[in-house]
């Protein structure tokens, strides 16, 4: 079969595109951005790539492709969309060409929440791939103890990365709803894409459709100690429940250990300690608790904590969450997706447990959906308090172009010290003022769920 994907270079639909190639089938796509590094390792995979989205792109194939597969970036008005609508042409969502034509009939295994997705399928693939297990996969980063972000596998075991954004412009469901996991890992749910979601009860009906989708004999990991999930569970849950968290109540508990390890509880019996390899990167409590929710889900497969916690103390982290980028005069540059206020205070509250005492200088770029509309922008100082100088930049730091001002939001930083954050809308303007601050011993924290001008290298060059 001939399957043509719009929008190709996003990571999902990239690891649609690398799945569907390793099935047999053949594989185009176009995107409005086909440039490295997703372009080039689509093409090393026998991936034919278009630049734009030009319907002429249609006489370019000796014979029409068999099936059009549209990523939710598409909307309509896309000139190609328009004219597969007017053609009648066979078309789906990604989330659906998956759930029919690789997940079904498999042991699929998802991880959903609003924060921690990646890293937690990421340990969890790693932990039955490290047991030999086999798995398929498609996580939305690049885990580092493999060498792709999605393969087909060779087991009847598929670990998913259960995003809760939506399908695509004619399937408003969220892209879980597709999946039919028989072992579902809810890690945690708080209000985001307010694009897409009026409020956090919006996310939560979506969330109990999930949970609607796990058969009687499957199971659902749920963080036991986070409000909205207990709403969802007590809108009806028809497979068995086990929580899991930090207080002992949970089936599943967990008490830190010196070096940021930590030891397996289950029932309040310790049955295991993860002690993470040195130079993983991986710190801070919810990564603690992303581990903990992996080991209960691969429990379910007979995959015991112990065993699990041999893979993890060789889990390598995945690219771009808290990534040393590299090290100037003794200064290291890290890079981390966190965009969330909640994502943010817990990649500086790793970052602090890892370096002590030592300065942090924290460069935010809040350029989310949520971020962009300004619907927590009352958190983001509360989230950066940790840090030792916040460096702040939007495209234009005033109100023009975010919808609110980065100045006035983050002033209660300086209240509490003087000239503690700064905002800029003017990327070399910002990385003069984090260079000329920065001195042997600091960490620099760069965060951003975007490319964020490749300032990571920009400071290194100009340290």
């Amino acid at each position: 079969m001939h399957i043509h994907i719009l929008g190709i270079c996003g990571t999902f639909m990239g690891g649609i595109a690398a799945i569907a190639r390793q099935a047999g089938h053949r594989v185009t796509g176009c995107d409005a951005n086909v440039y490295p590094p997703m372009s080039t390792q689509l093409e090393s995979q026998g991936i034919e790539l278009i630049e734009g989205f030009s319907p002429d792109q249609l006489l370019q194939f000796e014979t029409m492709p068999d099936l059009f597969v549209i990523g939710n970036v598409v909307s309509r008005g896309n000139p190609l969309m328009e004219a597969i609508l007017n053609q009648g042409l066979p078309y789906t969502s990604g989330p659906q060409w998956l759930g029919e034509q690789v997940l079904f009939g498999r042991h699929v295994l998802a991880v959903a929440g609003t924060h921690g997705k990646t890293t937690t399928s990421a340990m969890l693939t790693w932990i039955l791939e490290f047991n030999g297990y086999q798995p398929g996969y498609l996580i939305g980063g690049v885990p580092l103890n493999f060498t792709v972000s999605a393969r087909l596998g060779e087991s009847e075991y598929f670990v998913i990365e259960a995003d809760e954004y939506d399908t695509a412009f004619f399937d408003k469901r969220s892209k879980f709803v597709h999946y039919r996991p028989r072992t579902a890992l809810l890690n945690n749910l708080e209000f985001d894409h307010a694009d897409i979601f009026a409020d956090l009860l919006a996310i939560e009906t979506q969330f109990h459709h999930l949970v609607r989708t796990v058969p009687g004999d499957g199971l659902l990991v749920v963080n036991g100690e986070e409000p909205a999930l207990e709403r969802v569970i007590a809108r009806g849950a028809w497979a068995p429940v086990e929580r899991f968290g930090q207080a002992a109540q949970n089936e599943w508990s967990l008490v830190s250990q010196a070096h940021d390890g930590f030891s397996v509880l289950h029932l309040g019996k310790e049955l295991a300690q993860v002690t993470w390899a040195p130079d993983s990167g991986v710190m801070g409590c919810h990564n603690q608790l992303n581990a903990l929710a992996a080991i209960a889900a691969a429990n379910h497969i007979g995959i015991s904590p112990v065993d699990s916690a041999k893979a993890l103390a060789q889990f390598k982290n995945v690219k771009r969450r808290l990534e040393t980028i590299g090290i100037r005069n003794d200064i290291t540059v890290y890079d981390d997706f966190a965009h969330h206020p909640t994502a943010i205070t817990t990649t500086v509250d790793g970052l602090r447990r890892r370096v002590g005492q030592a300065r942090i200088l924290a460069v935010l770029e809040p350029r989310s959906n949520t971020m962009k509309l300004g619907v927590m922008k009352a958190q983001l100082p509360d989230s950066l308090s940790m840090a030792d100088k916040v460096f702040a930049y939007g495209a234009n730091a005033g109100k023009e172009s975010l919808g609110w001002d980065l100045t006035e939001v983050f002033s209660p930083l300086n209240t509490v010290a003087a000239d503690k954050a700064k905002a800029f809308d003017n990327l070399d303007a910002l990385v003069n003022a984090v260079v000329s601050e920065a001195k042997p011993g600091d960490h620099i924290l760069v965060m951003s769920n975007g490319g964020f001008g490749g300032v990571h290298q920009k400071i290194l060059s100009a340290l």
